[in-house]
């Protein structure tokens, strides 16, 4: 028996055929249909339209949305999720005046996560984990990369990544997991960096290989962390085993880290706080998604992704959460889109664009998620009654979920 959703408000981002993303201009238009219905079978959305053209109903299960809106649930492209314990006394350490360089120079951030992880059993990490990825799902998000990163040894990488790949077998949402043991440069290896990265290349990859632990790669390619040069090292021996880049670079500065990403075929560049002309000229050249993580910039202080520059340039943008115990210690993805709209100056079309289909492209997952299509999985935001969807952006405190969709089943 199926399920269908009926008298629907506003059915937004419906797609007719599957389009892998949308850049510039085209960021701004939203398409939808209004009173319409939306028809699930085996996990799949099989049909919708308008309700003029509803179909009989007597052998479905009915989910009454009238005024509501119904739209793809959000595509968090980029976290952290798999962490130990918080980092609350950097919270303060920054009220106090500290900057991000400095509290990790006085031996905190990463280096701090790193030191509670590897002290910590894989079990209890899971139990920890859990429990925010059912609250993301319940905020609406039903896809979501998580990264490693905390370990920075090799049992440490290992223990996030199979911690990954159990939340995956015993959760209904998309998961896809990114190997990230280019986070930071462990105290041991501060003055050796070539070591660190052979034990990258020599130990962590061949043993992530041999679980089938990652789907992607990511490195911090930042100043103080990991240089244009190393990054280019690690992601060539990544490749030979299928690892697919997805990278950290200009939160600080720009160094030339995103042409050369472009060049390896990153699939997205996430945080892009500062962007220079040369930047959005490499980004035309390819077909690297730039991913932009607002709430890390509201946390931490620091200016937001240039999304008008970026978009108005004829590019496309995706929106992420960046959820991490250091910088951005929340996954709501509802708060991420209005910030993109408060302070990123994005309309809430593009906002929107941005955390779906563009967020699906950010993972790999486009052909099967981030609309409103035939044939994808149905994951789904049904919202409270609303004005319109303007009000998703526009109150930005008020949860105005009434139900997340996760494969055509209604979550608890």
């Amino acid at each position: 028996m199926g399920t269908i959703i009926i008298n629907i408000k506003e059915l937004l981002q419906t797609r007719t055929s599957a389009i892998a993303k949308v850049s510039g201009k085209l960021m701004d238009i939203l398409p939808k249909i209004e009173n319409a219905y939306l028809l699930m079978e085996n996990g799949l959305i099989s049909d919708f339209g308008a309700m003029d053209n509803c179909p009989a109903t007597e052998n479905h299960l009915i989910i009454d949305a009238r005024g509501k809106i119904v739209l793809p649930a959000w595509c968090d492209s980029h976290t952290h999720i798999v962490y130990a314990g918080n980092r609350e006394t950097e919270f303060v350490d920054r009220i106090a005046g500290l900057t991000y360089e400095e509290i990790a120079q006085r031996g905190g951030g990463i280096l701090n996560s790193a030191i509670q992880l590897n002290e910590m059993s894989e079990g209890e990490l899971y139990e920890q984990s859990k429990i925010r990825l059912e609250e993301v799902i319940k905020l609406g998000t039903g896809a979501v990369e998580i990264k490693s990163g905390y370990g920075l040894t090799v049992e440490g990488e290992l223990k996030m990544l199979r911690v990954i790949k159990r939340l995956k077998e015993n959760y209904p949402v998309t998961i896809k997991s990114t190997f990230l043991g280019a986070h930071s440069f462990p105290t041991a290896y501060k003055e050796n960096h070539t070591a660190y990265i052979d034990l990258i290349v020599h130990d962590m990859l061949p043993a992530i290989a041999k679980e089938n632990l990652a789907d992607f790669v990511d490195v911090f390619l930042e100043t103080n962390y990991f240089s244009v040069l190393e990054t280019e090292r690690i992601l060539r021996e990544a490749k030979k085993y299928g690892l697919v880049p997805k990278i950290h670079v200009n939160q600080f500065t720009a160094i030339g880290g995103i042409a050369k990403c472009v060049a390896m075929e990153a699939l997205s560049v996430d945080h892009l706080e500062i962007v220079t002309d040369a930047d959005i000229l490499a980004l035309k050249n390819g077909n690297t998604m730039p991913v932009a993580l607002p709430s890390c910039s509201f946390f931490i202080d620091i200016p937001y992704t240039p999304a008008r520059s970026i978009i108005d340039a004829g590019l496309p943008l995706a929106l992420a959460s960046d959820f991490n115990p250091g910088t951005s210690p929340s996954g709501n993805m509802n708060f991420v889109v209005s910030l993109a709209c408060i302070k990123m100056k994005m309309t809430p079309n593009e906002a929107i664009n941005a955390a779906t289909i563009n967020g699906a492209y950010a993972m790999g997952i486009e052909k099967t998620h981030g609309s409103i299509t035939v044939g994808k999985v149905a994951n789904l935001i049904v919202t409270k009654p609303l004005n319109s969807y303007y009000q998703i952006p526009y109150s930005f405190g008020s949860d105005v979920i009434d139900m997340v969709i996760v494969a055509g089943e209604v979550m608890g």
